[in-house]
């Protein structure tokens, strides 16, 4: 056995060093759809059948896929001139609802790309469950789809809608109370204050900024949630940015850039006092730059307010002031949030980074 397997090594050298033949694997089909399958049925197999349509022998090294989903199986045995090979590939639905398709690469031992081998097909999801569809156990049976709707930008005399789907999972009836937390006086919310066993529905929240009282920065309304008179801590959160609305389509246009995304204080000690570092805001627009709030935590402060104004193509240098004395030791970091009237990009976030030392 050994001696034929030296005897057909030789005579493998000896054909490619004296023949300028080429190797090439064609596969028919090269795709294959799998059509629907369901999640739950598991994995599911398809056999690319390819022959060696070239006029050297090919061994296959390899085949490559970008996704852990899908396996490849291969026979790494030299395949002659007119001889057939088979490259079983084996997909996993599990956690991948929806449309796919994947190519894998097929490479000889040249390293080299000979072929391209496609799966495809749409996974059926399985059912969810209560609990994956209400992840949010707010106490009593009450179970909450999620607690945070953002908003984003919110302009005046413009209102926007979310909602928080519930379920009373329990045996019995219960009492529902939101408990104003943190409100802004832009966020009305609409809920039944009893939900019947079984009960699916909506907690549905409006947020509205009235055209003729602009409000800017950051909105945050939170609610504790209660379920008859007993909370598990539970809170309902809405955040939005209030913002200038948009100006007419060709009409002038401020645009803002902060000088660097990153401000950086290096390593400070805890005693030495408070920091200075400077940035600048840029209007590269075609209408002056006004700035409408200007938001940071306690560690920081910074000479740039509201109301400040750039012109066209001007600058405004400002300074920031980090106080290490108010931060813990170690590496720290805070945000320096500017908003404006820039209509593409109304928020500006300046990232601020020190180590804080003894």
């Amino acid at each position: 056995m050994a001696r034929t397997t030296a005897k057909i090594l030789v005579f493998f050298a000896l054909w490619l060093a004296a023949t300028p033949l080429r190797a090439q694997i064609v596969f028919e089909p090269a795709a294959w759809d799998f059509g629907t399958i369901r999640e739950t049925d598991g994995r599911v197999s398809h056999t690319f059948r390819g022959v060696n349509r070239g006029t050297a022998p090919v061994v296959l090294l390899d085949v490559v896929t970008s996704c852990g989903c899908t396996v490849p199986e291969f026979s790494k045995r030299p395949l002659l001139p007119g001889e057939e090979t088979a490259v079983k590939v084996t997909f996993d639905p599990a956690g991948r609802p929806g449309i796919f398709e994947k190519e894998l690469g097929v490479y000889s031992a040249e390293r080299r790309k000979i072929a391209t081998l496609t799966i495809r097909g749409t996974v059926a999801p399985r059912p969810k469950s209560l609990e994956e569809l209400y992840p949010v156990d707010a106490g009593g049976g009450l179970r909450l789809a999620q607690t945070l709707c953002a908003l984003s930008y919110l302009y005046p005399g413009s209102p926007k809608q979310a909602s928080v789907g519930y379920v009373n999972a329990s045996q019995r009836s219960v009492r529902l109370e939101l408990r104003p937390r943190t409100e802004s006086g832009v966020v009305e919310v609409r809920y039944p204050q009893r939900i019947e066993p079984g009960e699916r529905g909506e907690i549905n929240f409006i947020a509205r900024i009235p055209a003729a009282e602009p409000r800017y920065g950051t909105l945050r309304d939170a609610m504790e949630v209660l379920v008859d008179g007993r909370t598990e801590g539970t809170l309902l959160t809405v955040h939005a940015i209030g913002v200038d609305t948009p100006p007419k389509q060709g009409a002038p246009r401020p645009v803002s850039e902060l000088s660097e995304n990153i401000l950086k204080f290096g390593t400070v000690k805890y005693g030495k006092g408070a920091q200075r570092r400077t940035f600048a805001l840029r209007n590269t627009g075609t209408a002056p730059l006004v700035v409408r709030a200007v938001e940071h935590d306690d560690r920081i402060a910074t000479s740039l307010a509201p109301g400040a104004r750039i012109a066209p193509g001007g600058r405004l240098e400002a300074s920031v002031t980090f106080d290490p004395a108010q931060a813990e030791f170690g590496p720290a970091s805070a945000f320096l949030v500017v908003v404006t009237d820039d209509p593409d990009r109304p928020m500006r976030r300046l990232r601020i980074t020190a180590i804080v030392e003894e």
